[in-house]
């Protein structure tokens, strides 16, 4: 969590990365979520509260900048976690939660890991602490209209307060106050972020009108997950009608859609789905559909629609779970579909169906010896013998991982790791007569090489092989498009919760995805 995403976020405070790594956030989670502690997410606590995400937690610490004698107030205790990390950084901790079962909960916590320079009180935090009063720091752990006056009043003079200030219905965005004099306050902003309403007398009311001592005219009280959903869906025609799809041709320009779902689908979902990508080929030019499914069974449909030799083993695809996904009739007609799309086009302007997923590792040592059969075949001798070591799990990947605690098979990773580098260090020898070819022995020596380490990875649990399996996918969606050119542009399918979460800030603006959430049988 630490390395990976926080530090691999931008968080640079040592100090701050020090104390994310010694509190233990599983003992702030909600029984049954002990397993999500270090993911990257918000999780669910009582009265309709939640645990912030680590990474909201770490930069709101490294904004406000707290240092070991500071004295810090926190308004929204929720959990306790948010105070237990300011405890580290920190001199004394003052934090205030209005929910008194949440407090009791929260005090309990912070005593029994005995960090006793927090101090827990049960209160409108929107009134601050004035008793207490004044503070180095202040941090907000809920988003209001504005940033209360009173709460700035009780900063000392060169104190910092950090919080979420913005319309309920719309974004938030997290500011820092700087108290220059008593009069002069300097503002600055960290961007976007997400929080549920700082409700008080400064703040927010119960029904998510303003309270009277915040009000502004014209401000809307809050509303519901449903009426947002309500006002933001837009109804869509029948699947065959020909005006299907066109609400995405705002989305002409972009490089990559994704079309997510919540489930495996339904065949309503499936057809409309279809119906999306076949506009977006048709009138957009689309040319790749990336899908949540392994590399090599994507293969085999990627030769038939774009009609390439055929190449490899002889076995059926999409044979492993869950087959039903794939092997049905509204995939099919969409298959089919994409075969006679591609007859009036040439070789390079046909589009084409790629897996993205990391689980056949049988059948891509198959296509990887079979490809260096025909280009080298001394190096396929050589593959042959660096695969060996997986042969005995590769129906069976799974107990892969027990089977490297012992020291014969140790030295697996490090061959099929040289195997990969090998293939891709004569792309110019093997890609000169048939660069789709090459992709593809590629494509499956990496997949080889992420599954080897996955199911090493998957044996000890935790949520490292649930992360390489994302990466994986996203950086074989990054190779398709650099196979297929500056121009090329993508459709992706895949499950939400591989999609629908983008931290894409790494990604420059011509290839930032749009994200276009279907509900596979849920929203129809």
């Amino acid at each position: 969590m630490v390395e990976v995403q926080l530090a691999g976020r931008g968080i640079r405070d040592r100090r701050v990365l020090d104390a994310m790594a010694e509190v233990p956030r599983e003992r702030f989670v909600e029984s049954g979520f002990e397993e999500f502690a270090y993911e990257d997410c918000a999780l669910p606590i009582a009265n309709a509260q939640t645990i912030s995400q680590p990474y909201i937690v770490a930069l709101m610490s490294e904004a406000d900048e707290l240092k070991p004698a500071d004295k810090v107030l926190e308004v929204g205790t929720g959990s306790g976690y948010a105070a237990a990390v300011a405890s580290r950084l920190a001199g004394t901790v003052h934090t205030v939660e209005r929910h008194g079962h949440l407090a009791r909960i929260a005090a309990k916590r912070l005593a029994a890991l005995g960090y006793d320079n927090c101090i827990v009180h049960t209160g409108d935090g929107t009134r601050g602490l004035p008793q207490e009063a004044p503070f180095d720091a202040i941090l907000v752990a809920a988003g209001g209209p504005t940033v209360p006056d009173v709460l700035k009043a009780q900063l000392a003079v060169g104190g910092r307060l950090v919080m979420p200030v913005g319309d309920l219905e719309g974004e938030q965005s997290l500011l820092r106050v700087t108290r220059l004099s008593e009069t002069q306050y300097a503002e600055e902003t960290f961007g976007a972020v997400r929080f549920v309403p700082l409700i008080g007398q400064h703040g927010w009311a119960e029904d998510g009108t303003r309270s009277a001592s915040n009000h502004v005219p014209g401000r809307t009280r809050f509303r519901s997950l449903p009426e947002m959903i309500g006002a933001a869906i837009e109804p869509l025609p029948d699947f065959e009608d020909p005006t299907f799809g066109r609400f995405l041709d705002r989305f002409a320009q972009s490089r990559v859609v994704l079309l997510g779902e919540a489930t495996h689908g339904t065949s309503e979902f499936y057809q409309a789905r279809a119906a999306i990508t076949r506009h977006l080929i048709e009138k957009h030019g689309f040319k790749i559909v990336a899908v949540e499914a392994d590399w090599p069974d994507a293969a085999a449909v990627d030769r038939y629609v774009r009609q390439r030799t055929s190449r490899g083993t002889r076995e059926r695809p999409f044979e492993r779970f869950p087959t039903w996904m794939w092997r049905n009739k509204d995939v099919a007609a969409f298959v089919e579909w994409m075969r006679k799309h591609n007859d009036a086009k040439t070789a390079s302007e046909r589009a084409g169906f790629y897996g993205l997923d990391i689980y056949n590792l049988r059948s891509s040592i198959a296509a990887v010896l079979a490809y260096l059969n025909e280009v080298d075949p001394d190096a396929a001798a050589v593959a042959r013998e660096r695969y060996g070591c997986l042969t005995p799990w590769q129906r069976e990947p799974s107990t892969y991982g027990r089977a490297v605690l012992t020291e014969g098979y140790r030295k697996c990773e490090a061959e099929i790791l040289r195997q990969c580098q090998d293939i891709l260090k004569k792309e110019l020898d093997y890609a000169a007569n048939d660069p789709d070819s090459f992709l593809d022995a590629a494509q499956n020596a990496r997949l080889i090489t992420a599954a080897e380490r996955y199911y090493r990875i998957m044996y000890y649990g935790g949520a490292e092989s649930w992360n390489l399996r994302d990466t994986h996918m996203f950086e074989t969606l990054g190779h398709i498009l650099d196979a297929q050119g500056p121009r090329s542009k993508a459709v992706v399918w895949a499950h939400n919760s591989h999609i629908g979460v983008n931290r894409l800030a790494n990604l420059t603006p011509h290839r930032r995805p749009i994200l276009t959430p279907l509900c596979g049988g849920v929203c129809w």
